[in-house]
């Protein structure tokens, strides 16, 4: 009986251990562990619209010309306020 009292304590200790060490290895590496989420999910986002991250866009349009409205670059209506 007391061995599987002695295996049993070994296994909690062990259990133990882990759980603090890889909570230390998160805490430590937190901002690293952000970042990357934060790339991936960038990438996932930009990925699906084909577009390059800091791409424009639209053209910028020349200050005299009348091809784009003047409503917006897609033509759409400008909301005069928020509500």
């Amino acid at each position: 009986m007391q061995k599987i009292i002695n295996v049993l304590a070994l296994a909690s200790t062990a259990v133990s251990i882990a759980v603090v060490g890889a909570g230390g290895y998160v805490y430590l590496n937190r901002e690293a562990i952000i970042d990357g989420v934060k790339e991936k999910a960038i990438e996932a986002v930009t990925g699906s619209m084909g577009l390059p991250v800091g791409a424009p866009d639209l053209p910028s349009p020349d200050i005299g010309s009348s091809s784009i409205p003047s409503g917006g670059g897609l033509g759409l209506p400008v909301p005069s306020s928020a509500l």
